[in-house]
């Protein structure tokens, strides 16, 4: 049986609404004896209110089984004066990191939403709080570089374009907490006690979750849904092992390839 990791966001929901069928294919999948682990670069919610919003749909996990990017960026920011451009929402998610706003040793970039408050995060005068901090010397991590998302209307600006602006402005680079970094995907893996071989990740996104996974030895499988385009994959090199039309069709697929 194998190790398998599944990405949540164009995944398992877009927008919220669920994709048909994921409830009972990650049942299935648990029923062959499949380890599962849930990864997401989502930075908006808590990883609390996510899996209370995942069972909601149907999907049964424990909360453990659940790994997300402000969780993984608690551990290497912890102790340290950060500035963070995040939603409010996950601040509570970040124990032991003391948030300053001024004379910061990092700053942390979050990820855009579908609500007004992003237009407050990413204002302009936060924006250049941010880079005075780096002008200053200060690092500059963010929980993902993502250039947009999709949601039931279409795709929306992510804050990768912010984080790009910054990483522009203060001639640096920023280092990424979330998909594809290294330490989120061998956290991933040491949670499940596999070996990436072995391991398959389930995504959306060519580059975080295709890509990302690739690198680090693993096998892949995309879905037709979420952020996948058409022209995208026939324009890049990157070829997953599989692809498929949605996670509705993951149990199946794996039990006439593997």
């Amino acid at each position: 049986m194998a190790a398998i990791l599944l990405d949540v966001d164009g995944v398992l929901h877009v927008s919220r609404e669920p994709i048909a069928g994921g409830a009972d294919a990650v049942r299935r999948l648990r029923e062959a004896g499949h380890r599962l682990r849930f990864v997401t670069n989502t930075t908006t919610q808590t990883r609390a209110s996510l899996v209370e919003e995942l069972r909601g749909m149907g999907i049964e996990l424990d909360d453990e089984e659940l790994q997300t990017a402000p969780r993984a960026a608690a551990s290497v920011l912890a102790g340290r004066r950060v500035l963070a451009l995040t939603m409010h929402a996950i601040v509570g998610e970040f124990e032991g990191v003391e948030f300053v706003g001024e004379d910061a040793e990092a700053v942390l970039v979050g990820g855009a939403d579908e609500t007004p408050e992003t237009n407050l995060v990413f204002s302009y005068m936060n924006l250049a709080r941010a880079f005075h901090e780096l002008d200053a010397g200060a690092d500059l991590y963010c929980l993902h570089k993502n250039r947009w998302w999709q949601t039931k209307h279409g795709p929306l600006l992510d804050a990768g374009a912010f984080v790009a602006g910054l990483e522009y402005a203060a001639n640096t680079e920023a280092i990424v907490l979330g998909k594809p970094s290294t330490a989120y995907f061998e956290a991933a893996l040491q949670a499940l006690d596999a070996d990436a071989g072995l391991t398959w990740m389930v995504g959306d996104d060519v580059e975080a979750d295709i890509a990302g996974a690739q690198a680090h030895g693993m096998r892949t499988i995309l879905v037709r849904t979420g952020k996948f385009r058409p022209d995208v994959v026939e324009a890049t090199r990157i070829r997953p092992d599989g692809i498929i039309s949605s996670i509705a069709q993951l149990p199946d697929w794996l039990e006439e390839n593997l």
